[in-house]
């Protein structure tokens, strides 16, 4: 993986340990990845911005090489509440008080969330690939629980998806990054080996679970909370896969003009993963944008 003149960390915050890496030089941007990814998802995007920002990529709580704190019966250290309140306890130890945010998937769920908690450090945001928790929810039908039915599993009681999930997990991780990319051949065997390995760690397989327990609770309940009450203040780049669900179900730019001002953005011609699929087009539109 390319991640030229960067240099990896571990910060430790209230909670627990947040893992990932740093470079450049220029206004602060910090990369959030999806599932069932790391911050490594980044690898093909970041030394391009980092010609022009500081780029500081990170593991979400759970995921890669980052801690997680013991879960609850509500789930909420596993919210987006709280991931987001870490992120932003992480850039700001490495001197960053406001910064740009950039997700995908999972990651851009708790960008949004971030940025709706924290508007007075979020300077911009970019969502990959998603629309807001509770629309998606609110949008659930039959093609939802087929399409998205790794949301149902991984929010099942525990321990049952961690448990089976033990048995295989490489078989569930190439599931999610063959069936959901438009070209399954961008991922090289090592960044499968390296996605695989994490899912085979029982903590992160339950911090993961945790997290989709709180997408169905908690985090659904704090965007119907906000909805119509909180807007997202600064100006929001929208970007979707133009053959995928997203695109597919619903039109992302309404969605997103209904939670922000400020919104631009369109489809890219690939599957869910963009960074990975399209490097070259999602690093110009971040250019642009950034």
């Amino acid at each position: 993986m390319v991640f030229e003149g960067f240099v990896e960390f571990d910060i430790e915050t209230a909670e627990g340990r947040v893992h990932g890496r740093r470079g450049g030089d220029g206004p602060p941007v910090l990369l959030l990845h999806g599932i069932p990814e790391t911050h490594l998802m980044w690898h093909k995007v970041a030394s391009r911005l980092a010609e022009r920002f500081t780029i500081v990529a990170t593991d979400l709580r759970g995921f890669g090489d980052s801690a997680s704190p013991p879960s609850r019966p509500d789930h909420s250290p596993h919210s987006m509440r709280a991931i987001a309140a870490e992120q932003v306890e992480v850039m700001a130890s490495l001197g960053h008080d406001r910064f740009s945010v950039v997700g995908h998937d999972r990651g851009a769920r708790c960008a949004y969330r971030m940025a709706l908690d924290h508007p007075e450090i979020v300077t911009r945001l970019a969502v990959l690939d998603i629309v807001p928790t509770a629309d998606s929810f609110r949008a659930a039908d039959m093609d939802f629980s087929l399409g998205f039915w790794v949301w149902s599993f991984l929010a099942a009681p525990a321990p049952i998806p961690e448990r089976l999930i033990a048995g295989d997990p490489a078989i569930l991780v190439n599931h999610m990054l063959d069936s959901w990319a438009e070209d399954p051949g961008v991922f090289s065997d090592e960044i499968r080996t390296e996605y695989i390995a994490k899912f085979r760690d029982p903590d992160t397989v339950h911090a993961i679970c945790e997290e989709y327990r709180a997408a169905a609770t908690l985090d659904y309940a704090h965007d119907e909370a906000d909805r119509g009450q909180r807007q997202i203040e600064c100006p929001l780049l929208v970007l979707w896969s133009a053959t995928g669900a997203v695109g597919s179900w619903h039109r992302p730019l309404e969605v997103w003009r209904r939670w922000a001002d400020d919104v631009r953005g369109g489809p890219l011609d690939v599957g869910h993963f963009l960074p990975e699929e399209a490097p070259e087009q999602t690093a110009r539109h971040l250019l642009a944008f950034l």
